[in-house]
């Protein structure tokens, strides 16, 4: 017999409270009144909850709703059993029609009693009866056969892990809060729950064309053998509608390389990707080789940005701001023709070395200039990546960081207001980059 105490409870709908001492009698009970509030609960036990609430707060005791000692687990509570109830009432009715009758003598099926269960809600601790039967056959969908939390209780430790909680910082949560008792081994199961959905989305199919994709990195302590920095290698488009769609993680080995960066867009294209209109980077060396490999029309654009930053670490902290605004002529030039002072030799190395990358941007029109100058749209997302991995400090397999790094993903964006504002921000540049590829971007969408 399996001994697999691990399974989520799917959550029980349309259960009304077991009345009196009655189980499955009190389950058929159908309250003759017709108030019931919106989500169609009947209005007379709602007022005598709020009686009972009431009582609490007049005695001194307080109102407490969640954990030990607080009414919505003794709600619960009857909710579960009331639904058992129910079930094993329908399974002896549906055992009797196929044999023939209910009991021994006859052959049939009959109840056994009961067994003490204690589950994890998302309100609390609970301890439900669970009817048994003669014949061993039931088999109850509310509360699973060795299920020990709810499917609702499963989500809301997704979703703090999701949030950047750790394991530890998840089981105090659930303690204070709900006076629940859970370990951090339960929490990490529960969170690989995710493990599935994550491999699909790193499989999934891609659009035959992006108008821009911009690439980075951020690194996580991974420890294999001795804890080291890896590099996760984060790709996000922009699709031809002007949405944002992060790609894909990838965990590499040792340092950013232009090398893992080949193979992780031709994994890109064989998911479907043909052409890809523009790249941005933050100037690796080899970059563009790698990506012509892949796309050889893909125009590679360094991030004007990142250029700055290094052309500022040449000068004295006190000259950064006359060095930014001396700086400002040159990506804000009209073509490559034009022309700065040479006050510091070594920056004007730097932008020299970077020249061929940086060009394509001085024939961008303004409205494409605006969107890819910067890979603050990946840096943006790259923040919120390492708020998350640093609150774990290392994670014991390469597995477990991009489980995380998933689940940060899934949190981004809730509401669905950044989605809407990114797109308001590209819709102009859309039709910009349509004229200035030739059709690409219409032709790849037929």
């Amino acid at each position: 017999m399996s001994t697999t105490t691990d399974h989520s409870i799917e959550a029980a709908g349309g259960v009304s409270l077991a009345g009196g001492e009655g189980g499955a009698q009190g389950a058929d009970v159908r309250t003759t009144r017709t108030d019931v509030s919106a989500s169609g609960l009947s209005l007379p036990l709602l007022d005598e909850l709020a009686m009972v609430a009431a009582e609490r707060v007049r005695s001194g005791e307080g109102l407490r709703l969640m954990g030990e000692g607080g009414i919505l687990p003794e709600v619960a509570r009857h909710l579960l059993q009331a639904a058992l109830e129910a079930e094993m009432d329908a399974h002896l009715e549906a055992e009797s029609g196929r044999i023939g009758g209910r009991g021994s003598r006859s052959g049939g099926n009959m109840r056994n009693g009961y067994r003490s269960k204690k589950v994890i809600t998302e309100v609390g601790t609970v301890t439900v009866q669970v009817p048994r039967d003669r014949l061993g056959t039931f088999k109850p969908r509310v509360l699973p056969r060795y299920a020990r939390r709810t499917g609702a209780l499963d989500d809301l430790v997704i979703s703090l892990t999701a949030k950047g909680l750790t394991s530890g910082e998840i089981v105090s949560h659930l303690a204070q809060t709900y006076g629940m008792v859970t370990t951090k081994e339960t929490i990490s199961t529960i969170t690989d729950k995710a493990l599935e959905s994550m491999a699909q989305w790193r499989t999934r199919p891609l659009d035959a064309v992006y108008p821009v994709v911009f690439i980075d990195c951020v690194h996580v302590k991974i420890r294999d053998g001795h804890v080291a920095n890896r590099p996760v290698y984060v790709a996000v488009a922009v699709t031809a509608d002007g949405y944002r769609e992060i790609l894909g993680l990838w965990a590499g080995q040792g340092g950013e390389g232009a090398k893992y960066w080949q193979t992780v867009l031709t994994e890109i294209k064989n998911r479907g990707v043909r052409d890809v209109l523009m790249l941005v980077c933050d100037g690796l060396t080899a970059l563009p080789e790698a990506v012509n490999v892949v796309w050889p029309q893909t125009v590679v654009q360094t991030c004007v940005v990142h250029l700055i930053r290094n052309s500022l670490r040449y000068a004295s902290r006190r000259d950064w701001a006359d060095v930014a605004r001396d700086l400002k002529p040159v990506y804000t030039a009209v073509n490559q023709d034009e022309k700065w002072g040479g006050r510091y030799p070594s920056i004007a190395g730097s932008w020299q070395r970077a020249w061929s990358e940086f060009v394509p941007f001085l024939g961008l029109p303004d409205a494409i200039r605006q969107v890819v100058y910067t890979t603050n749209a990946i840096e943006a997302l790259n923040g919120r990546y390492r708020r998350a991995v640093q609150a774990c400090g290392h994670f014991p397999t390469e597995q477990a960081a991009l489980k995380r790094l998933y689940l940060a993903t899934l949190a981004l964006d809730p509401t669905g207001r950044g989605r809407q504002r990114w797109n308001n921000r590209w819709k102009s540049a859309l039709n910009e980059f349509d004229v200035l590829f030739d059709g690409r971007l219409t032709a790849g969408r037929v």
